[in-house]
């Protein structure tokens, strides 16, 4: 896998990236305790990420200490650098965060991806209005009514008020009466002179009609129908009879209804294996008539990232209801209400760590005096109800979201059969994959990922430190660590792959096959991942010699491969950097006059990080026997290098 160029342009890399947290190490002691929003960036100074915080300092910190899910680590391991901008309370970062991430679309955030192009029902505002379904709120003075939770109900509700009230259908007025005026669509304003009252009084009963008074427009149209039929108009009964029907098919929907007749928006969320599902319950005129649900993954503090949702979604909708209603969520109940894996930088972060933003009720609180609309946590009762329900879909959307996922890997299960057929083996359900990882020789490693019926098994993954091989050799690195995973295999009685693959080509695999044949004795099909010039997965290889095996570059069986040999990719460069650090540790150690490795194993163990060597004192020197003199003369050295 590896070659001479590959090792140039990681070592590059790497230099890059220590240069890089070097900064960033000394941005971090600078940090301020006061609230406000940072700004992650990658290696070519995009934003990828934009948060908010009650404390800077410790937020901020958070993510260059400690550990991470696989989720945030892959947000960490390609920030370069990062800004920060101090407000003067938490509900401006929670204000300036949504703008900012409007303006930056940074590729981890929660962003309103569909959201942001909810359609909305416009009332245009012209001498003549009509009704058109739209994504772009204007500041034109029209009038908007939504969101709607997609397009077809925007069109079918639409299509319903058009044939209920005569407006103007055309973009660009005609010079003749069109069909819709025939069809009694349309007062043909191109020809005749229309009252400004008529239109007053039509406004008013859609603008009625899309808040949510569908029972008041039904029965003035009972009332219509029953007129028309009494004066014989038949066709104008039948007309309004149909338009009842569709009021009626419209509004089928609803699930709840409330004693009083208030617009309401519902939220709940859940959150499980990194991602969050917000659902919003449409409440109107009392009724309950849409659900809509966004589920994304989160890198941030759930309730946290819920608030930044929420607050996002208000910037973009001009049609605010009379009440919201947000779930509660104190840190006693998340596993209840909000799933059992709340993930983020800091676990259980509390207000004094910088974690959390805002909970439940300061979050409302924030909300209504920024949006001017009454905003509620509610505890008992039926509008507690309706957040559980909320959750309760919620939490429904996630588990469809992972059976799918689950669905997927079922198929990958049959590619790993079909791989197997293609192969020419009679079973593969174990896979082994081997990589090795080294800069320029230095830090050698090796690692070893193991496939399940086409599934990763991480349990059974395995590192390993080369002990024999000295400088870049991939082939005798392959050879030792082959020997010495499947000596193990042996006497341990482990259980066998049904295929082995090395990351390269015939060189690797010519000596794994060497050492399990001619010196443990086993006869396992061994294959190579050849990568093309982007590092990209290009060729399998297999027999003896290696011949190329034809797989169609988008098929189930060639997408397995690339995903065994990512991941072991992956494992091994970690597992490379995790040496190189600690080598490093080691080396700024070694440099200090009057320590050695004993001495160095013992600072190591007392202290437990560089870091906190260079931050120690002179009495925390102490319980090790190492005299003030000695103790100096390492802090010196330490922060010397440090400034360097």
């Amino acid at each position: 896998m590896s070659n001479s160029h590959h090792s140039d342009t990681y070592a590059k890399e790497m230099r890059e990236k220590e240069q890089a947290m070097e900064a960033i190490r000394h941005k971090l002691a600078l940090l301020p305790d006061l609230p406000g929003c940072y700004l992650m960036k990658n290696k070519n100074g995009t934003i990828i990420y934009v948060g908010k915080a009650k404390i800077l300092k410790n937020r901020v910190r958070s993510y260059f200490t400690g550990s991470h899910d696989g989720k945030t680590q892959r947000l960490v391991s390609e920030i370069r650098d990062f800004e920060y901008i101090v407000t003067g309370s938490n509900m401006e970062a929670l204000i300036l965060e949504c703008n900012l991430i409007k303006k930056h679309s940074p590729r981890y955030n929660v962003l309103l991806k569909d959201d942001k192009t909810y359609p909305y029902i416009k009332i245009t505002n012209e001498r003549h209005p009509r009704l058109e379904v739209t994504r772009k709120i204007l500041k034109d003075k029209a009038k908007y009514f939504g969101p709607y939770p997609n397009a077809y109900a925007a069109q079918q509700t639409k299509k319903l008020l058009d044939r209920m009230y005569p407006l103007r259908k055309c973009n660009v007025m005609p010079k003749e009466v069109c069909l819709y005026y025939h069809m009694g669509q349309c007062l043909a304003p191109c020809v005749k002179e229309v009252p400004q009252e008529t239109y007053d009084e039509m406004i008013q009963e859609i603008v009625s009609f899309l808040n949510g008074g569908h029972e008041e427009i039904k029965q003035e149209f009972q009332r219509k129908m029953e007129e028309a039929a009494e004066e014989l108009y038949f066709e104008r009964a039948k007309e309004l009879r149909d338009q009842i029907r569709s009021i009626d098919a419209l509004m089928e929907k609803q699930k709840i209804t409330m004693n009083d007749a208030r617009n309401r928006d519902v939220f709940g969320f859940a959150v499980d294996k990194g991602w969050m599902c917000v659902q919003i319950l449409y409440v109107r005129q009392g009724k309950m008539i849409e659900r809509h649900a966004s589920v994304f993954p989160f890198y941030g503090e759930a309730y946290g990232d819920f608030l930044s949702y929420v607050t996002q979604y208000y910037s973009d909708n001009p049609a605010l209801p009379q009440e919201i209603l947000l779930p509660d969520m104190k840190p006693g109940q998340r596993e209840e209400q909000a799933g059992e894996d709340v993930e983020g930088p800091v676990s259980e972060a509390s207000d004094d760590e910088g974690g959390e933003l805002l909970d439940a009720e300061s979050g409302a609180a924030a909300l209504q005096n920024w949006l001017n609309v009454k905003t509620l946590v509610p505890k008992r009762g039926l509008k507690r109800q309706m957040t559980q329900m909320a959750f309760d879909n919620a939490r429904v959307a996630l588990d469809e979201k992972f059976r799918l996922i689950e669905r997927d890997e079922e198929r990958t299960s049959r590619a790993a059969e079909n791989l197997g057929v293609a192969l020419g083996l009679n079973e593969l359900s174990r896979i082994e994959a081997f990589d090795n990882s080294n800069i320029q020789g230095t830090n050698p490693v090796s690692a070893m990922v193991v496939f399940i019926d086409g599934k990763p098994a991480k349990k059974e993954y395995r590192k390993y430190k080369v002990r024999t091989v000295q400088g870049p050799d991939d082939v005798e690195t392959m050879r030792e660590v082959v020997r010495r995973r499947y000596e193990r295999v042996l006497k341990e009685n482990l259980p066998l792959p049904d295929l082995i693959v090395m990351d390269g080509g015939k060189g690797q695999m010519a000596a794994a096959k060497d050492v399990l044949e001619n010196e443990l004795g086993l006869f396992i099909p061994v294959c190579g991942l050849v990568k093309d010039t982007k590092h990209k997965t290009a060729q399998l290889m297999i027999g003896d010699p290696p011949e190329p095996v034809n797989l169609a570059r988008d098929s189930q069986e060639f997408y397995l491969l690339q995903r065994i040999q990512d991941e072991v990719h992956r494992f091994a460069i970690s597992f490379h950097r995790e040496q190189r650090a600690k080598s490093m540790v080691v080396s700024q150690l070694d440099a200090i006059p009057g320590v050695g490795e004993k001495r160095r194993k013992q600072l190591l163990k007392h202290f437990g990080s560089l870091k906190k060597i260079k931050e120690a004192s002179i009495e925390d020197f102490r319980p090790l026997s190492i005299g003030d003199k000695l103790a100096q003369t390492i802090m010196d050295s330490l922060r010397d290098e440090e400034s360097e």
